[in-house]
């Protein structure tokens, strides 16, 4: 049995440093992970953590500092090499090949051979007992996986970095896309992890949890390491602190609005993705959310309302007219505007610019005689910069280069370029830090004042109870419940998400007008 006590750390990073031109992501940064441990690496949107997992995979090399895994020098030629040495990432954004199957993705690069020839019988086998490990043996091998929802892929990914069965496993915000149920087996999965010498590098902004799952913890701010130790007696208020180098006031900020008149209605909408038929309303002024598990019919319902999917009958109603066209186009005339859960495949576009993801919805304020005039275009994507104070070097950098979650805010912001005032919202935090959210949230809240209309999709109860005027939930395709956010809480939300029904009534009759 290993002498943990005498033994060195699984792994060391001493003085590791890393610029991108005149961008310092990392500075003379230390980080230890100890065997069977679970260390937390935490920090706002842009403090370099992606930066310093890409360096311990080997996607990316460092300018200065060194790295150790069981006291010997590591320094890996690319992501292969530190697969071979026992690092396995979970990557925040899916690194999963959309047009080849399941068990294609799974064993991608880690083939099984005899002889020459794939052995099909124990990839197959290998697949198998990896979906069995994240308890979903029911997600076939053989499915492509552009077929599956996002929550689906997470979980691919997951059983993906458990095939390799290395010595250190990075999970970047490995809850994000997962049910609360999911998130359970996922703990649980740690736990045995750790039961085997597995240790794991766990990146995420839910804070609660990291405090449930981590044994110790390293905060960085601004390229530096600020602050380390151990989880237990540290507190979440500690944490943030040292996050944001100052006392941080309030993680749901009050914005006083008020509800007014219906702007958008949904009777009987029905897609062709969609299991049933839902009615609802939402007025001017409020933020409405919506709950229920992944794969519930709330995002569906979305794709349907902006024109992504089919729609089979019903109507939509925008400020007492009809809407006529069923394309995107005619809803973004309209004022509809949409923040896709899928950034990466259909959120934003990587390889273009800030300027040109945040105004691409609407080009009209740019154009003089026929022709784009990129510094007007500029000015006006330098103020929303700004007003959402996102991480960038500025306009004309691309999308691609940003943190996942300056990512999200530039797809924020490109509705409030194109003044739309309806707003769909599909997990709008998600991967983004404690700050950011707060930040998110105060702008939601000014944007109600100002009289918008917010629909608001999250699978993180505490925010729809935070900033949500009333919460509809969302059970297998049906919508069972509406209330005002004051007549919820969390226990209800998930009973009603999970069962049809609060924990404490007889089951809710399905319902669909609201």
């Amino acid at each position: 049995m290993r002498d943990v006590a005498a033994a060195p750390p699984v792994l060391r990073m001493a003085g590791v440093s890393k610029s991108f031109g005149a961008t310092r992501a990392l500075d003379d940064v230390s980080f230890v992970l100890g065997h069977g441990q679970v260390h937390a690496l935490i920090g706002e949107n842009g403090a370099g953590k992606s930066t310093m997992m890409k360096i311990l995979s080997g996607a990316i090399s460092p300018d200065a500092g060194r790295m150790e895994i069981d006291g010997r020098p590591y320094a890996p030629s690319g992501p292969a090499d530190g697969l071979r040495c026992g690092v396995s990432m979970i990557y925040q954004e899916l690194n999963l090949a959309p047009h080849l199957t399941v068990e294609e993705n799974i064993m991608l690069g880690r083939e099984a051979h005899t002889a020459g020839w794939l052995d099909r019988k124990a990839m197959m086998r290998k697949v198998r007992e990896s979906l069995e490990l994240v308890r979903h043996p029911e997600i076939s091998p053989e499915v492509p996986v552009g077929r599956l929802s996002v929550g689906a892929k997470q979980l691919v990914e997951i059983a993906r970095a458990l095939t390799n069965r290395s010595r250190i496993v990075v999970m970047d915000e490995p809850t994000s896309s997962l049910t609360q149920e999911d998130s359970q087996r996922l703990f649980e999965i740690i736990r045995g992890l750790k039961g085997q010498d597995v240790s794991i590098i766990y990146i995420s902004h839910f804070l609660e949890e990291i405090q449930r799952v981590a044994d110790s913890y390293t905060v960085l701010r601004d390229g530096r390491s600020v602050g380390s130790g151990t989880m237990e007696g540290t507190s979440l208020e500690d944490i943030i602190q040292l996050m944001v180098g100052q006392k941080f006031i309030q993680l749901f900020p009050k914005v006083e609005h008020t509800a007014g008149e219906p702007v958008l209605s949904l009777n009987s909408l029905k897609g062709t993705r969609m299991a049933s038929p839902v009615s609802l309303t939402l007025s001017k002024g409020e933020i409405l959310g919506v709950a229920g598990l992944v794969g519930s019919g709330r995002t569906e319902m979305l794709r349907t309302l902006f024109g992504l999917d089919e729609v089979e009958g019903g109507a939509v109603v925008v400020s007492g007219a009809e809407l006529t066209g069923r394309r995107p186009w005619t809803r973004i005339r309209r004022g509809l505007g949409l923040l896709s859960e899928d950034r990466q495949g259909e959120g934003l576009a990587p390889a273009l610019t800030v300027a040109d993801n945040m105004t691409l919805s609407d080009l009209a304020p740019y154009r003089r005689h026929g022709l784009l005039s990129p510094s007007r275009q500029r000015r006006a994507v330098a103020g929303l910069i700004g007003t959402l104070k996102i991480k960038a070097k500025g306009p004309d950098q691309k999308v691609g280069d940003l943190s996942g979650g300056n990512q999200q805010k530039v797809a924020l912001a490109r509705l409030l370029h194109q003044k739309a005032s309806v707003l769909l919202l599909d997990e709008p935090t998600r991967g983004i830090d404690v700050v950011s959210k707060s930040q998110i949230y105060e702008l939601i809240g000014g944007l109600a004042r100002e009289g918008k209309a917010v629909l608001f999709v999250s699978s993180y109860l505490p925010e729809l109870l935070g900033i949500c005027d009333r919460i509809v939930v969302f059970h297998r395709g049906v919508l069972v419940e509406s209330r005002p956010t004051s007549a919820w809480d969390a226990a209800g939300l998930m009973a009603a998400a999970t069962v049809g029904r609060t924990s404490r009534e007889k089951p809710i009759e399905q319902r669909n007008t609201v």
